[in-house]
């Protein structure tokens, strides 16, 4: 396995753990953006994305970009709402990204 997978991977374990989280205070409450759906949506892309790193299969490297995509959404939903669990769902989501960026960056150079 790829050095840079370790740290996304890690990454990815905590935004999907958060986004689990998130999905599960925001159940039964009403929102005003695609909140909980992008938390729902994010999480499994991140386990998705994890599991294409830690085989080191061919397509970790698109499954990152995606994974990215996904989290940039959520963090976008998850910011417009002032409760703790949607901003720590954001600033996970972020960190995914910046991570699957290493890896999509690495993959591009190889």
């Amino acid at each position: 396995m790829k050095a840079t997978y370790s740290n996304c991977i890690k990454a990815c374990q905590q935004c999907s753990v958060a986004c689990q989280e998130c999905l599960a205070a925001m159940a039964g409450k009403e929102s005003n953006t695609d909140c909980p759906l992008c938390c729902e949506l994010c999480m499994d892309s991140c386990l998705v994305a994890v599991k294409f790193m830690a085989a080191d299969n061919e397509f970790a490297i698109d499954y990152c970009k995606a994974c990215m995509d996904v989290c940039a959404w959520c963090a976008e939903q998850c910011m417009k709402h002032d409760e703790r669990h949607c901003r720590e769902c954001a600033e996970f989501c972020l960190r995914s990204i910046e991570q699957c960026r290493k890896v999509v960056l690495e993959g591009d150079m190889v």
